[in-house]
């Protein structure tokens, strides 16, 4: 949360002539130690800010609380604005503040700035029960460089299987996935992801990307993923659920479930995506309060088995 604390204390900056650090503390409600730490830590950065001493003391911004902020180098401000994006876990106030701040930017630095903010997607969720822990993979720096000043790379990379290849791509946006990193690029072949921790070799060109209109990188990433659980989970199961049920289907299947209208009988109708008939019995099992599973077969017959075999151990 420091990230989001240094951005609240500029934005303090830029709005009023002069902050002192027990009016920063009260503004963030923190104590005024930590408050002088971050106000130091803004100055080491490059930020033009300057303290006086004594009655009326406090801090400022050289040239007045209407700078440019012209101390912060390009790079300085992509990442300060990094923190105003998607992938960000700033507070929606933060945020605001850090996208009034943009403006403040000399021209040079603002459009990569105002680009930073969209460069990246988080997705929390995690493919599968995967529990790998995250880990920041060795070319994620470069190839953000390259989504922001929006410039075609040559890529090397190792596929699942192995092989390694090289290819020129047009660079997008990038995305955490849970423990993973993916890129989202333009390729000859359409648009492609990348694993981020799979590239060998990223070497800028200074070829322009050519980037759609109407690309939206969020959007762009909930249809990707969309598709690959289609994928992972093939099968689709119908059946009626208990309006009670409903929370409890939710928390089990996340996205696999999709819930439709109301039947005659007060149930609703639901599909349910899973791997295959076994698997998908599986987990429905211990849903039986509430879930009757109407097709296909297969799940039917194996609820069956699964049933008979609890009689015959538990009986």
């Amino acid at each position: 949360m420091r990230a989001d604390r240094l951005m609240a204390v500029l934005f303090l900056l830029q709005q009023r002539e002069q902050v002192t650090a027990a009016e920063v503390a009260r503004e963030l409600e923190v104590s005024e130690r930590t408050a002088r730490r971050d106000l130091d830590a803004l100055a080491m950065s490059g930020v033009p800010l300057y303290s006086t001493q004594g009655r009326g003391g406090g801090w400022r911004l050289l040239g007045g609380a209407r700078t440019d902020l012209s101390g912060l180098t390009a790079g300085e401000a992509r990442a300060l604005f990094l923190v105003a994006g998607p992938a960000s876990a700033a507070t929606p106030a933060v945020k605001a503040a850090l996208r009034k701040l943009v403006r403040a930017l000399p021209e040079p630095f603002r459009v990569d700035a105002e680009a930073a903010a969209s460069t990246m997607v988080t997705d929390p969720r995690r493919w599968g029960s995967s529990r790998i822990e995250p880990r920041r993979p060795p070319l994620l720096d470069e190839l953000q460089d390259a989504v922001i000043r929006g410039v075609q790379v040559r890529l090397g990379y190792v596929d699942p299987h192995g092989a390694e290849t090289q290819r020129t791509v047009h660079p997008l946006g990038i995305v955490a996935k849970g423990p993973s990193w993916y890129l989202v690029a333009h390729t000859d072949a359409g648009r492609r992801t990348f694993r981020i921790d799979r590239v060998t070799s990223v070497d800028p060109t200074d070829d322009p990307v050519h980037r759609p209109d109407d690309f939206d990188l969020a959007t762009s990433w909930r249809e990707i993923a969309d598709e690959v659980d289609r994928r992972r989970t093939p099968l689709e199961a119908q059946a009626l659920c208990t309006p009670d049920g409903i929370v409890m289907l939710r928390i089990g299947l996340g996205s696999r479930l999709e819930v439709g209208g109301p039947t005659a009988d007060g149930r609703i109708e639901v599909v349910i995506r899973g791997r295959d008939e076994h698997t998908l019995a599986g987990e429905l099992a211990g849903l039986v309060e509430w879930v009757e599973v109407a097709g296909p077969p297969g799940v039917r017959d194996h609820l069956t088995a699964i049933g008979n075999a609890l009689v015959e151990r538990y009986s």
